[in-house]
């Protein structure tokens, strides 16, 4: 059976953090705020306004901070690697004819830097999504998986109605996915292939 299944991106199909560390250290020198990259990037998931604005950004100052960061981040796509078993994941997807899309918080033209820049083939991509608010594409995309890292993922595949199915390679454990709503943990994407061909077969 083919199968509609849809990613998050950050720290679910890429390790965000090496670039956004830089990023953020560049951003705190040039406005002179206490901004620390390493520990803002181990916080991914929720959109960039809210996570400034959790690091100690000024509000009225997060809109420059917003623009400012998206004029640094291209720069550091080549040092943001792809995770373990994500090409394979969404190869695994298309084989058999299936449908594999990225659906994401990331600033959308930065998620289609990242993925023209791994040479992926998705489907579908969209960004500036956050939470539940992926389910609407989820839906209208005709999804009928959803794989995250966050719990925000987890709910976002639970509003649409579709198997969430979490890796605990972000900021949540496998007890933290499931209390948000998974129905399946897996360590991370190298295990997603194999779990992918038995759900397949066991719904086909």
């Amino acid at each position: 059976m083919t199968l509609t299944v849809g990613f998050d991106l950050d720290m679910t199909l890429i390790d965000s953090r090496p670039g956004v560390a830089v990023a953020i250290d560049t951003l705190a020198a040039e406005f002179d705020l206490p901004m620390v990259g390493a520990h803002f990037a181990e916080h991914l998931g929720p959109p960039l306004a809210t996570l400034l604005g959790d690091a100690g950004a000024p509000d009225d100052l997060i809109p420059h901070l917003v623009t400012r960061y998206r004029e640094l981040y291209p720069g550091v796509i080549d040092r943001i690697p792809a995770l373990p078993g994500a090409a394979d994941a969404l190869a695994a997807v298309r084989a058999d004819g299936g449908r594999a899309l990225v659906v994401t918080g990331k600033y959308e033209p930065h998620a289609r830097l990242h993925v023209e820049h791994l040479g992926w083939e998705v489907d579908h991509l969209a960004g500036d999504l956050w939470s539940t608010g992926k389910a609407e594409v989820l839906t209208a995309q005709s999804a009928d998986v959803f794989v995250g890292d966050h719990a925000g993922d987890m709910r976002g595949a639970k509003a649409a109605g579709v198997l969430a199915v979490g890796v605990t390679t972000g900021p949540y454990d496998a007890d933290g996915l499931r209390t948000a709503g998974a129905d399946i943990v897996l360590d991370d994407l190298t295990g997603f292939t194999e779990w992918l061909s038995a759900h397949a077969a066991s719904i086909g």
